[in-house]
């Protein structure tokens, strides 16, 4: 009994000795921990403790990109269900830094959480929401006005987003200096069968060219493009490449109809281009019939058949 009367004495003056943490000791402690420990662990502890984890200094920023690596894809993250999960985080965060949010990487998110961004953030200088199926231009037009230090958007695979979001952000944010537009794998959706709802595979943007003459109009700073199976054809590139002349990176893995050709002349434009990821697929001859190009010679130097070598 003795025994255990003095173990509990030791564990009521130990979180005595916690709880008398200064506010100040208890921050620098608690930023030491990841997100998650301190939304799994730190936050349950006490009352103090819970308060600390909402300190505006802890939620300046908002990353949780980390668990979405494509390993863990899941068909469950395209539910209403963990959309609302997701939105609740980032509203939840989004109060708690009271402006100071400068960095937000989620995915999954809707308009309902962003309209709160667009409020409340003035700071925001980087916004990664991917594969965002509800994320629509009407709230994109409320981040361009109320988020213009924005120099890093990351709208991948949100196909209710268009070249009108594009546009406005551009034209109201013009520290923009990296864009990433990629879109699913629509030359081989296999990968993403039996995850990603199949109507949504079947709403893939199709006017490349729309956005591309977006981004050339009004993100003439840009230095990084990611355009991954964008429906561009060589007037997207060619704009592009005459209105962002900033560019040192461009990937346009997946773009079909862009040919070898078509980037060497616009590449010309591109003085400060270090890395171009260029289409690179494999057709087999079988897969087309020779008239439709009239003959080899022609169809290998449009497809590049050697693994399209470009």
């Amino acid at each position: 009994m003795d025994e255990e009367k003095e173990s509990e004495t030791e564990s009521r003056t130990t979180e005595s000795e916690w709880a008398e943490l200064t506010h100040e000791c208890l921050i620098n402690i608690l930023f030491r921990l990841s997100l998650e420990d301190r939304w799994r662990a730190a936050m349950r502890v006490c009352k103090a403790w819970h308060q600390a984890c909402k300190d505006p200094y802890l939620n300046s920023v908002l990353d949780i990109e980390s668990h979405f690596v494509p390993a863990n894809e899941l068909p469950r993250f395209w539910t209403p269900e963990f959309e609302r999960r997701v939105d609740n985080m980032l509203r939840s965060v989004v109060v708690w830094s009271s402006g100071s949010l400068t960095e937000i990487r989620v995915r999954h998110c809707s308009d309902r959480s962003l309209a709160l961004v667009a409020k409340r953030c003035p700071n925001l200088q980087i916004l990664s929401i991917r594969s965002s199926p509800h994320v629509t231009d009407a709230i994109m037009a409320e981040i361009a006005s109320g988020c213009p230090k924005i120099k890093e958007l990351d709208i991948s695979y949100c196909y209710e987003i268009s070249d009108k979001s594009l546009a406005i952000i551009g034209s109201l944010c013009p520290n923009m200096h990296v864009l990433k537009r990629n879109l699913m794998n629509w030359l081989d959706p296999s990968q993403h069968v039996g995850i990603v709802p199949y109507e949504y595979l079947n709403a893939c943007p199709q006017d490349g060219d729309s956005e591309a003459a977006a981004i050339s109009n009004f993100m003439p700073h840009l230095l990084r493009l990611e355009l991954r199976f964008l429906k561009l054809t060589a007037k997207g590139v060619t704009l592009i490449s005459k209105g962002c002349k900033e560019l040192e990176y461009v990937d346009l893995s997946g773009c079909a109809n862009v040919t070898s050709r078509d980037i060497a002349y616009a590449s010309l434009n591109l003085k400060n281009l270090k890395t171009i990821k260029k289409p690179n697929f494999y057709i087999p001859r079988s897969s087309f019939h020779t008239e439709r190009y009239g003959h080899w010679q022609l169809y290998d130097e449009r497809f590049q058949t050697d693994v399209f070598r470009i």
